[in-house]
């Protein structure tokens, strides 16, 4: 028995619910980017909560709810030319810092390595971030409930005029 009064089992138990909530959180955040890079509204929608979240992705905008950046993701992501996807987005999320603040809620930092290839324009951008986020438990599962990204730097240069692009299943 420690000095706090619980045991050791009670102890362990502790130790891996924090351990499961932090991998339920990094779950949440890589369905995220997933649902961004497949061009996917209601899986981009569902990592937030139902109503109230805190957003701020910069020149995109900022939000006090998750529907208001839903519909600049689905301008964006959805745009279509002859029935093809324009903006092709990759997301790469990595260095995750989770501090579980209670049992039900928790702040995250995340680095973000982005890629987006815009055939209107024929340009590539790489650039880089990072998140500062907050998750709740809604309704039993892990969800944003605030969301703030800052850009660190973006490079953006043209596409030689050969690049040949191959979008898989037109992007579905």
């Amino acid at each position: 028995m420690s000095e706090d009064g619980t045991t050791e089992v009670e102890q362990l138990r502790e130790r891996v619910a924090r351990i499961e909530a932090v991998e339920a959180i990094k779950a949440l955040k890589h369905r995220y980017w997933r649902a961004c890079d497949a061009k996917n509204p209601r899986g981009f929608r569902d990592c937030f909560i139902a109503e109230g979240a805190s957003i701020d992705f910069g020149t995109l905008g900022r939000f006090d709810d998750a529907d208001g950046i839903v519909k600049i993701f689905e301008s964006i992501a959805l745009h279509q030319v002859d029935g093809k996807p324009v903006i092709l987005d990759m997301h790469h999320g990595m260095l995750p810092d989770i501090t579980l603040t209670s049992a039900t809620s928790a702040n995250g930092v995340w680095t973000l390595r982005f890629r987006q290839v815009n055939l209107i324009d024929r340009t590539e951008s790489v650039s880089t971030g990072e998140y500062d986020d907050e998750y709740v438990i809604e309704n039993g599962a892990w969800k944003m409930s605030k969301s703030h990204f800052r850009t660190y730097w973006t490079i953006t240069r043209p596409l030689a005029p050969d690049t040949v692009i191959t979008v898989a299943n037109d992007g579905a």
